[in-house]
């Protein structure tokens, strides 16, 4: 572990935003720290998909390439976690250790909230799931569920249907109007009206859905979760929610951010792309700053002005 505690970028959060951001701002030769605490969201899911020349790697594998690839760039990797950060910046981190760093980028992700049903947090990640782009494809042409947990479930029941032609949708609280029923019965998809009252499991797998008495035999299901940002230290910052532009830039100097922390439907592709995006927008940044310190640093003389001094003479 090294002696000097001050990085030009400090990364907090080593998922796909942030591994990229640090890859691309080591090979710019600054000097950055990551600091995770390795939770990823997708930690329950065995595979990962629709990242080009990554499809099917377990997560957890995509990672500990990243973190390799650092390693060769003097990126220092830090397992802990920031519990406190100040502008300036100086973070403190939970086993001790004080960072100060010029600029931060915060690439912390978020956590889903799911429904309180038995049986769905086990199969959470494998077969109950929201992203069909991330597992549709795996799950093709079977008998499939969607659970109503928002206003927009009826749309994310009609894209499952992509998917396949079996597909259940369960209001559970939802309320579905006459309108969005006839699209759903449109295009082939089932209603089932009740509350569910479990997902059931068997054999380690789900295999349908409980509506009190009643079992629809599904062999997976889609929701949409409430995704809660972990944007605490943002928030101390006084970041507001939304401002960041393309780069990741906040509203808080020297403060960007990337992936599903400002981002939730930003699946493992599109975080890189957004970290290595703010990547390259804060090195620029603090290029500029590099620059008006060497100038000041001249304290007034400058090659331009001895020029100009010399050509009076």
């Amino acid at each position: 572990m090294s002696e000097n505690n001050s990085f030009d970028v400090l990364v907090v959060g080593g998922g796909a935003a942030g591994l990229s951001a640090a890859l691309m701002l080591g090979r710019a030769r600054r000097r950055v720290a990551v600091v995770d605490a390795r939770t990823p969201r997708n930690a329950p899911a065995s595979h990962m998909h629709g990242f080009l020349s990554r499809d099917g790697l377990p997560p957890s594998e995509l990672l500990e390439i990243g973190r390799d690839e650092l390693r060769g760039y003097g990126v220092e990797l830090l397992e802990d976690r920031v519990t406190r950060l100040v502008p300036g910046f100086t973070a403190e981190l939970a086993g001790g250790r004080v960072l100060t760093a010029r600029r931060v980028l915060v690439a912390t992700g978020v956590h889903d909230e799911l429904p309180d049903l038995p049986g769905l947090r086990e199969s959470w990640g494998t077969d109950a799931v929201t992203c069909p782009y991330c597992h549709g494809y795996e799950v093709r042409d079977q008998p499939l569920g969607v659970l109503g947990t928002q206003p927009e479930s009826v749309e994310h029941a009609l894209l499952v249907r992509q998917w396949s032609p079996d597909v259940v949708y369960f209001p559970h609280t939802e309320p579905v109007s006459e309108a969005d029923r006839d699209r759903l019965d449109a295009r082939g998809i089932r209603v089932v009206d009740g509350v569910v009252t479990a997902v059931r499991r068997e054999g380690g797998r789900l295999t349908g859905v409980e509506l009190g008495a009643r079992f629809v035999p599904r062999t997976a299901l889609f929701l949409r979760t409430r995704t809660v940002p972990h944007d605490e230290l943002l928030r101390d910052l006084g970041h507001v929610e939304g401002e960041v532009d393309a780069s990741g830039k906040t509203g808080v100097p020297g403060v960007w951010a990337a992936g599903n922390v400002v981002d939730a439907r930003a699946t493992v592709i599109i975080a890189a792309a957004q970290g290595a995006a703010a990547a390259g927008a804060l090195n620029h940044d603090l290029v500029t700053e590099d620059v008006r310190r060497a100038v000041d640093a001249l304290g007034g003389f400058s090659p331009a002005a001895e020029r100009a001094a010399a050509g009076a003479r």
